[in-house]
């Protein structure tokens, strides 16, 4: 009975801090129209989710695209279809991997980093702090780090994609004997100007997602140092939660019922 318990009240708290989380985008969406925007701390946080998180990004991407190539390569050859190997590489980092692991590899590292650092200033009472001085936290916590992972996470995501590629040529062209020119030419002849564009909006979405989320379970923890753990963690988990569910809706919204001849035509 009393797990039962400790469980409904988890599920609630889960709830009550996700709604918290839907209002907070809300509030940023107001005071982004409203141009309050500070600067500095903007810019710090571009190069924290931007430059900070970019060789984690490439090293995932890399190994990705050699990854999807093995396994992709020798069943297309054995099927006679080793020019469309590098096509469908391309389309299948442009249209999901590529977003997708980008914002997942800046959701747990820059996603908990929000969550925890916010968390430890409500904890300290340093957010109740900033009211005293008449600063608004959404102005100066949450606006820059919303900003900054809608900004950084496109350009993580077109590197990660050209990073994957590459990954994935010196693959074919070392295991499977599949020449630079013809698998260059795939991804060219299959990649439509759509497909990257969706990437670009699936990367910003993601990042408003991640920052909202971690900003958010990082002002409503409570508890100490242990709220803080539980805040972090939660915050993650809720955040690739949220990246794969929306990005179900998104690519059903981008691709259903197109093909790829009509694709951004």
């Amino acid at each position: 009975m009393t797990s039962k318990t400790t469980f409904n009240s988890g599920i609630k708290l889960w709830f009550q801090r996700f709604l918290a989380a839907v209002l907070l985008g809300g509030q940023v969406l107001i005071h982004l129209l409203k141009a309050k925007i500070h600067r500095r701390n903007t810019l710090e946080q571009m190069a924290i989710v931007g430059p900070d998180s970019l060789a984690i990004a490439l090293i995932t991407a890399i190994f990705v695209g050699m990854v999807f190539t093995i396994q992709v390569a020798r069943e297309f050859i054995n099927f006679g279809a080793g020019q469309a190997v590098g096509g469908v590489l391309a389309i299948a980092l442009t249209r999901e991997l590529a977003p997708v692991l980008t914002a997942i590899v800046i959701a747990g590292r820059v996603g908990s980093a929000f969550a925890a650092e916010i968390g430890t200033m409500r904890v300290t009472e340093q957010i109740d702090a900033l009211y005293v001085l008449k600063t608004d936290p959404i102005d100066y916590l949450v606006l820059p780090r919303v900003l900054a992972c809608c900004l950084m996470l496109p350009i993580l995501t077109v590197l990660f994609l050209m990073t994957g590629i590459i990954g994935g040529l010196a693959i074919s062209q070392s295991l499977y004997g599949i020449s630079q020119f013809l698998f260059l030419d795939s991804v060219r002849n299959f990649l439509q100007f759509w497909d990257l564009c969706s990437a670009i909006i699936k990367a910003v979405v993601f990042g408003a997602l991640v920052a909202v989320i971690g900003c958010s379970w990082g002002l409503t923890t409570t508890g100490g140092a242990k709220g803080v753990g539980q805040s972090t963690t939660t915050a993650v988990v809720t955040a690739l939660l949220a990246i794969f569910i929306t990005n179900f809706f998104l690519s059903w919204l981008m691709f259903q019922g197109m093909g790829s001849s009509t694709i951004g035509g």
